[in-house]
């Protein structure tokens, strides 16, 4: 898989860690290239590698391609067949989640709350909680409590996840609280590039992570559904008001500045393309959506790969449907249309948030009253793809009626559509088994993963208890079926 290459250079030339440690916690000492770094030139560092180098990156494809939303056309075994190790996963953890995100953000903060920067820290926070918890999501038992120590703690300790998760909901109400306080002279602007400084969208978008991670919990040892669903709810009444509130990254679609699915849909990434379990599901119910999320394969049909065929069988990949521009696709059948280079990446959605409350609200009050809210999270989705209401209503009548035996399965095969792309649609099927999935043809493992192995580099240097006897099959604390 092709990565952006060319724009990480450029991050990891603005970031305070050196692109060449060796472990994830030390620290660029060198004179040329100091610590001390007004937080604007943090934040938009930051946001992109969240953006392009996370979301979009390998956590992103890979999710993608388990999920079966993509599928990718080359020889097996790959990571599509569940194929990943150590070595796989070093970028991730070594380079991008813990001293390009963790670190300087947790820089940024020291000095934003020495100098009373409030709209800085509130950023900060509220960033720091969102990778957080895709670094907890991902592998379970990790650094927190004692991360970023280097000279008193060089080899921290794995905090329980039950804990890290307290921990995130601390720093989302630290960011609620900050986004609260007054402005500061220096405060954030066009270097914020999800929000552009505007405090009152961070604000929503922190109550909406909020839901998001309590509704995580359903499962959780010690926790109930309804207990997750009331604190949820209680979030949501904050959050998201429409999809003018969504938490994205845009792009430039000049070089060095493309959408990650840009880049990951280039020929070069190996030929990657929709997976026929997903197309055929739009299909089969006449999906409005279809045409905006997916192309035409040169046949003139809308069609999948099957995830894992072999490779010999389907050299060309243009017989299948691609991404389509909106979410950043490349079009092989028409490569004049770049479009989707300047595709921005979405990083939260209204209709994520309308899903979410219509779960909750199926636990709390049943599937009568989650009706209306789960109709109008799917017209969140068709509104933000361009749908008309007149397409949405048809659709509407298509689909079953919530029930006390359907109702999660079909909320969460609807939020599958809508989070189209998102690192969400793996965690919901591990938490509730939907969609439903059969294992990709030619599988290297007998199991869809539910987690990452530990990064190769984080094993070596700092060796810790939870790291032995973890497999890709191990669940994660929260993922208790």
């Amino acid at each position: 898989m092709k990565s952006n290459k060319a724009l990480s250079i450029i991050l990891g030339g603005l970031l305070l860690t050196s692109a060449g440690c060796k472990k994830y916690l030390d620290i660029n000492k060198d004179p040329n290239n100091p610590l001390d770094v007004s937080e604007n030139l943090v934040v938009p560092p930051v946001e992109l590698t969240t953006s392009t180098n996370i979301v979009g990156g390998f956590n992103g494809t890979t999710i993608a391609y388990w999920m079966q939303q993509l599928s990718l056309n080359q020889p097996y075994p790959d990571i599509e067949t569940y194929l990943i190790k150590s070595a796989d996963v070093d970028n991730t953890w070594s380079f991008y989640l813990y001293p390009n995100v963790f670190e300087n953000l947790s820089q940024m903060m020291a000095k934003a709350s020495a100098a009373g920067h409030n709209q800085y820290m509130a950023i900060g926070k509220i960033l720091f909680a969102y990778n957080m918890a895709i670094c907890t999501d991902t592998w379970g038992d990790v650094p927190f409590s004692e991360a970023l120590k280097p000279l008193e703690i060089p080899k921290p300790k794995y905090d329980k996840q039950a804990d890290i998760y307290n921990g995130i909901q601390a720093m989302l109400d630290s960011g609620i609280y900050y986004t609260n306080q007054p402005a500061s002279a220096i405060a954030p602007g066009n270097d914020d590039l999800i929000y552009g400084g505007k405090m009152d969208k961070w604000r929503k978008f922190a109550y909406m992570l909020k839901a998001r991670f309590y509704l995580r919990l359903t499962k959780a040892p010690g926790n109930t559904a309804a207990a997750q669903a009331d604190l949820a709810l209680a979030a949501l009444a904050n959050g998201f008001a429409s999809n003018a509130d969504n938490a994205k990254v845009s792009y430039t679609g000049t070089s060095q500045g493309e959408n990650p699915w840009y880049e990951n849909t280039l020929p070069s990434a190996g030929g990657v393309t929709l997976a026929e379990s997903f197309v055929d599901s739009l299909n089969a119910r006449n999906d409005p959506r279809l045409p905006v999320i997916a192309t035409k394969a040169k046949d003139g049909t809308y069609k999948g790969r099957p995830s894992g065929i072999d490779q010999g069988l389907t050299p060309d990949y243009t017989a299948f449907s691609v991404p389509n521009t909106f979410y950043g696709g490349y079009l092989p059948l028409d490569d004049n249309d770049n479009s989707g280079a300047a595709a921005p990446l979405w990083l939260a959605t209204f209709s994520e948030q309308k899903f979410i409350e219509a779960e909750a609200t199926f636990y709390k009050s049943g599937a009568a009253a989650a009706q209306p809210i789960y109709d109008s999270a799917i017209w969140a989705h068709m509104q933000m793809l361009g749908v008309s209401r007149p397409e949405f209503l048809a659709y509407l009548v298509t689909r079953p009626v919530l029930t006390a035996g359907n109702a999660l399965e079909q909320i969460i095969s609807e939020k599958y559509v809508a989070d189209f792309l998102s690192i969400e649609t793996w965690n919901d099927w591990r938490r509730t088994g939907f969609p439903a999935l059969s294992l990709a043809q030619n599988p290297y493992t007998t199991y869809i993963p539910r987690r990452w192995p530990y990064s190769f580099t984080e094993v070596t240097t700092n060796p810790q208890p939870e790291q032995q006897g973890v497999t890709t099959a191990t669940r994660v604390w929260w993922d208790a079926q």
